[in-house]
């Protein structure tokens, strides 16, 4: 028990030390100031050649979406996830080893050159991510928590950050054992989700770059609006378009779905209306939302008892 304390210590100082760094000791790998010089970046593309160019430079949900960047990348860690993610890896290596297994590396990718390590560290996330993605569509219980992302009603590059934190364990716990049966390393995750961000921030952006033949390899604006359409079309009831960097996932699995330039379809999805708008209630809301269905469901069969 003192054993798993001490790692929850650790963790929270560690954390802690490191994002004081980050911040304090700016550097050519600083997460910190990437993320706030790529999205200054993407603003500045909005601002300068908008796609839609009625749409307001301070958009709707514009600091919302601010607050949720830094919520989710920064201060959901500084909070518990980087202990709880420690803690974790921690117990399920303890476990393996009750089994003789030392770790879960069955290819050495560190070996490879840097361009063919980061390429199958790219890849290979990519398409788990992919995946998920259909889940959080699919599984009731994951869209409900999946709705505070496609609550956004103006797309901006910050869009990509409105998620509630819920779905970080989703991803990740997934993602774990085929990264680490690869075995990647920190600087070269650094890289890959760097780029992965970059391109967060250019499908959920107010800009428009054709991209000739490549947008059957790279997502992109115009086919990412299409995955946050408030109408769904009938053959497509769990949604289309759910690649996160990589659209050639879906153009192979027959997900992709561009029927028409896309630039005003409402967004959102059907009762949008009385979704909440502030970040308190949206990340409450998948929890309410859980325990409302339950006492439906339990006074429903409460009702069917009573009748028989």
């Amino acid at each position: 028990m003192r054993e798993y304390l001490n790692i929850i210590i650790d963790s929270f100082t560690g954390y802690g030390h490191y994002l004081w760094t980050d911040i304090t000791q700016p550097s050519w790998h600083s997460f910190f100031y990437g993320l706030v010089t790529v999205s200054l970046l993407f603003w500045l593309w909005e601002i300068m050649l908008p796609w839609r160019k009625e749409q307001a430079v301070i958009r709707r949900g514009f600091w919302l979406d601010g607050f949720y960047m830094f919520f989710n990348v920064f201060l959901f860690s500084l909070i518990g996830y980087a202990a709880l993610t420690n803690v974790l890896v921690h117990g399920f290596n303890q476990f393996l080893g009750w089994f003789g297994i030392k770790n879960l590396v069955m290819i050495h990718i560190q070996s490879w050159p840097v361009w063919a390590k980061l390429l199958t560290m790219f890849v290979v996330r990519d398409f788990i991510q992919f995946n998920v993605h259909r889940l959080l569509h699919r599984v009731p219980t994951l869209w409900n928590f999946h709705k505070v992302h496609h609550s956004v009603r103006e797309m901006g590059f910050a869009a990509q950050f409105r998620y509630h934190w819920m779905e970080t364990l989703v991803y990740r716990t997934i993602e774990y054992i085929p990264l680490a049966m690869i075995g990647f390393g920190v600087q070269d995750f650094f890289v890959v989700h760097m780029f992965a961000i970059t391109m967060g921030h250019f499908n959920h952006s107010n800009v428009k770059l054709p991209l000739g033949p490549f947008k059957y390899i790279f997502n992109n604006p115009q086919m990412h609006i299409w995955h946050h359409a408030r109408d769904l079309p009938e053959d497509r009831p769990y949604g289309m378009n759910y690649g996160l960097t990589l659209s050639l996932w879906d153009y192979l699995f027959g997900t992709a779905y561009i029927p028409s330039n896309g630039r005003d379809i409402p967004l959102g999805f059907p009762g949008i209306e009385t979704f909440p708008e502030d970040f308190t209630h949206q990340v409450l809301y998948p929890l309410f939302q859980q325990n409302l269905q339950h006492t439906k469901e339990k006074s429903t069969l409460e009702k069917g008892i009573a009748e028989t």
